[in-house]
This record gives C-alpha cells, sequence and structure tokens, in this order.
C-alpha cells in the first residue's frame, strides 16, 4: 500500500510539471503539437495509475499499471524529441527526465511484483 501512494503522488507531481512544462511550450515557444502529445502522455502515467486503485481484479491491476508504463516510456521519448530540437533547456530536460526514469522503474517493480 505504501509503494501504491508513493507512486500515486510522484505520478502526481509529475503531471502537475507537465501541465507548466506544456504550458510553457505552448505560451512561449509556439509549440503546439509536441506539447500536446508531452501532455496527453505525460499525465496519462497517474491517471491510469489511479484507475488501477480500482482494478477489478489482479490481471486488470497490471493492465492498468502496464499502459501506464508505456505512457511514461512515450514521455520519454517526447522529452528527448523537445530536449534535442532546443525547444526545452538540458537542465529542464535533466529534471523531468529523471522523474519520469524514476516512475518507470517504479511502474516495471509494482507489476513484477504483481505477477508474483
Amino acid at each position: 500500500m505504501m509503494g501504491k501512494s508513493i507512486l500515486r503522488d510522484k505520478s502526481y507531481d509529475f503531471a502537475l510539471k507537465i501541465i507548466k512544462l506544456s504550458q510553457f511550450l505552448v505560451s512561449e515557444k509556439k509549440e503546439y503539437i509536441l506539447s500536446k502529445q508531452l501532455l496527453r502522455s505525460g499525465t496519462a502515467i497517474g491517471s491510469l495509475i489511479r484507475e488501477a486503485e480500482f482494478a477489478q481484479s489482479k490481471a486488470d491491476f497490471i493492465h492498468k499499471m502496464s499502459i501506464s508504463l508505456k505512457e511514461g516510456n512515450e514521455t520519454l521519448y517526447w522529452l528527448e524529441l523537445l530536449k534535442d530540437s532546443s525547444l526545452i533547456s538540458v537542465v529542464e530536460f535533466d529534471t523531468l527526465h529523471n522523474n519520469c526514469k524514476e516512475l518507470v522503474a517504479m511502474l516495471v517493480s509494482t507489476i513484477k511484483t504483481s505477477k508474483k
């Protein structure tokens, strides 16, 4: 239970950071496409974790967490693309990328533990 709570809190905090980055990209960089993709995948991580809290079965829980993991991996892709296209700074990238990698690692661990 404690692990899920930490995952829930970290994914929520991450979603807030993604929202702020998306707002920055739209207002300051006039970037609408990548920011929308990042916003969708970056906030989906936490929403799927929330869905999993009320999963109908163990298999449903694992499925929802696995989709969250996929969204995390997609978010890493968008962050890398934003950095490599110079739309975000290396400092912004490093912080968010590390946060996302941490979420991905926690999701992998949760899924593996749940499969036992």
